[in-house]
């Protein structure tokens, strides 16, 4: 699935703050990888980047967990989630850890 989800440009203070206001999780883990994510990369996420997370955010804590264990690819899940933005942004978040 190729679509337009944000741009490149960088997220400004109020979006991050929205944005990591709207990843919090009530599964530990998931929680952690999230907060990782935004200690390494919180100052270099684009709208694109926030686009992606916030879609991963409608998603349950269980497949959220797996998405980022790699137990399961993003298509696995939600045919929705098979985009290059998605696939990016997981990428982030298993290198922050």
């Amino acid at each position: 699935m190729v679509a337009s989800h944000g741009d490149d440009a960088p997220l400004d203070e109020r979006a991050l703050s929205k944005l990591r206001w709207r990843c919090r999780r009530g599964m530990l883990e998931n929680d952690l990888f999230l907060e990782r994510l935004f200690l390494r990369h919180g100052q270099t996420l684009t709208e694109r980047n926030g686009d992606a997370l916030m879609d991963l955010m409608d998603l349950s804590d269980n497949d959220l967990l797996d998405l980022h264990l790699g137990r399961r690819a993003p298509a696995e899940i939600d045919a929705r989630l098979d985009r290059s933005d998605v696939v990016e942004v997981l990428a982030m978040v298993r290198a922050s850890n």
